[in-house]
């Protein structure tokens, strides 16, 4: 379930705009969902492949160029399923919490 939740957010962040893998990792973090580099790196890599994803690079100013993430309308159409997926299961577990007596 994590892997999905990971996908949901990590699209959703890009969808605002380019990024660069170390601000989508401060935004994680911003949210408390602790991500580190080795997660991070393989996620993009598979929604890349799987045409949900592109890139480009871009020259730094302290560095080496560095590669830049954008959505694909691919990337925003399973965004969206994901969403409304994430939409429903919170209305389920959160009726699910309600029915347990305490």
């Amino acid at each position: 379930m994590r892997k999905g939740i990971l996908e949901l957010c990590v699209l959703s962040i890009i969808k605002g705009s380019e990024v660069y893998p170390s601000d989508i990792i401060k935004e994680l973090k911003q949210h408390k969902l602790i991500v580190v580099e080795g997660t991070i790196y393989p996620l993009l890599n598979r929604l890349k492949d799987a045409s949900l994803l592109s890139y480009q690079w871009k020259e730094s100013k302290s560095g080496p160029p560095r590669k830049y993430y954008q959505i694909t309308p691919e990337g925003e159409t399973v965004l969206t399923d994901l969403i409304t997926t994430w939409e429903d299961l919170n209305i389920a577990v959160n009726k699910t919490i309600k029915t347990i007596a305490y």
